[in-house]
């Protein structure tokens, strides 16, 4: 299973503490380093994606449990008529983000914040997070990485300009969190509360 490489520093010191520990011969203290190690390899575990061809879909970002799925709240990066679909992860969910949709980078955002569970609705408003829009023609969709109680790195790897495609890989929020989506006017969901999603698969929405 590929590991995502912003978790290879954490994991071969892991995997070396424990390696250490055992020449030492105290075979319990390494047996724990080699248990993290292994988690940690496992939570940055990276899978290649079928990703679908279909442009009009909007695919999910994220793995996991879908919290939200109805019409956006007032206030909303893309105004009246906007849909939010909101999708947690837990440390057992692959965590890197991908793109919902292709096209190019106009915005991104970071804004500093508490550190609230990410389940809980007014995570979405007072947490750190990072913003990110693409537009595809006149056609924007917004996405925040929102991060977690244990979450306090977000990874982003494009900038403003920079073109993606669908189901590309962008980033990734590590150690549990949340990825809220807002999807324009005129996007029928695909998707329900309590629904699982895989990031760069799933379809969120249809455009017409």
């Amino acid at each position: 299973m590929p590991i995502a490489r912003e978790g290879w520093p954490l994991v071969l010191v892991l995997f070396a503490l424990a390696a250490l520990l055992f020449l030492l011969r105290w075979p319990w203290t390494g047996g724990v380093f080699l248990l993290l190690g292994s988690f940690t390899a496992f939570f940055f575990r990276d899978p290649d994606r079928p990703v679908p061809a279909d442009a009009r879909l909007v695919l999910s970002p994220a793995d996991g449990k879908v919290i939200v799925a109805g019409p956006a709240p007032d206030g909303n990066p893309l105004g009246d008529g906007a849909s939010q679909v909101s999708v947690f992860l837990s440390i057992f969910d692959v965590h890197v983000n991908r793109a919902p949709v292709g096209g190019r980078i106009s915005r991104v955002e970071y804004h500093e914040g508490a550190f609230l569970p990410a389940f809980q609705d007014k995570a979405s408003l007072a947490n750190e997070q990072n913003s990110v829009t693409i537009d595809d023609g006149g056609r924007g969709v917004t996405f925040k990485q929102i991060a977690g109680l244990i979450a306090r790195r977000i990874v982003f790897k494009k900038k403003v300009g920079d073109p993606v495609a669908a189901g590309e890989r962008v980033g990734m929020i590590k150690f549990g969190s949340r990825v809220d989506v807002f999807l324009p006017r005129g996007v029928a969901l695909r998707v329900k509360v309590g629904d699982r999603v895989v990031a760069g698969v799933s379809a969120l929405g249809e455009r017409p």
